[in-house]
């Protein structure tokens, strides 16, 4: 049987940089039309929906924040003005505020599990309407490595992150005989601006644990995306997906 795949209009949450934007420049690619979500990288979006259109695909920058309902709600709007009812939503945007538990502040948790958690949840729920309508879609969750290991000094990201693989294995159950999946991808550590920050010392320490010894890349990352918005993709469902170097071993 040959599966054929059609432009569809998709949605990438915190693509400005890292994942995000090497996701969106994927899937502009592949002839869909991406909305390109930032909250406060403007310009950098703007920079990735350019990169897109010079390169023959077509690309809006939809501002807004995940981190409450109501930003989720002016992005989801903006993207279908722009491009018509989402039907691959990847959500990626993210937020890291580490400290030690007996240290953590309560905004730290808090922005964490309404950024990384909710946004998910609230960005998910609203697309969803159109999903069941047309009977078709594919949600794509970025979760971490550390979701399913934890870390020192991650434990609200490490609960934001591991709480969207439940939320992404119900979402599975609840939309698949409707021809809908939904998957987590989760990277273990990746050379982005986020990584830049960890000491050498702390980078040691890692670099120690991976087997693969390294941090992996950006473009190592998104093929996996992008496979699982395919038509050759639509048996996965409910999967959590590591791309870690084999971090989690």
């Amino acid at each position: 049987m040959e599966l054929l795949d059609q432009p569809r209009s998709a949605l990438v949450t915190g693509a400005s940089r890292g994942i995000g934007k090497g996701v969106a420049i994927k899937l502009a690619s592949m002839g869909h039309s991406v909305a390109v979500n930032y909250n406060s990288h403007e310009a950098e979006a703007n920079e990735v929906v350019q990169e897109i259109r010079d390169a023959g695909g077509t690309a809006t920058a939809v501002g807004g924040s995940v981190a409450t309902k109501e930003g989720c709600e002016q992005i989801i709007a903006g993207a279908a003005e722009a491009h018509g009812p989402v039907e691959i939503l990847i959500n990626n945007a993210g937020v890291i505020s580490d400290n030690l538990l007996i240290r953590m502040k309560d905004e730290q948790l808090e922005h964490t599990i309404d950024t990384n958690l909710w946004g998910t949840i609230n960005c998910t729920r609203l697309v969803l309407p159109d999903m069941v309508r047309g009977r078709w879609g594919r949600i794509i969750n970025i979760s971490s490595i550390v979701g399913i290991r934890g870390n020192i000094g991650q434990s609200n990201y490490s609960a934001s992150k591991a709480a969207i693989h439940g939320f992404t294995y119900s979402v599975a159950k609840e939309l698949a005989k409707r021809n809908i999946t939904a998957n987590v991808v989760a990277p273990g550590y990746v050379a982005t601006a986020t990584s830049e920050v960890i000491s050498d010392r702390a980078r040691k320490i890692l670099l120690d644990l991976i087997p693969m010894g390294r941090f992996g890349y950006v473009e190592e990352i998104v093929p996996m995306v992008a496979f699982l918005t395919k038509e050759e993709a639509r048996y996965i469902t409910g999967d959590v997906i590591r791309v870690d170097g084999g971090l989690a071993i």
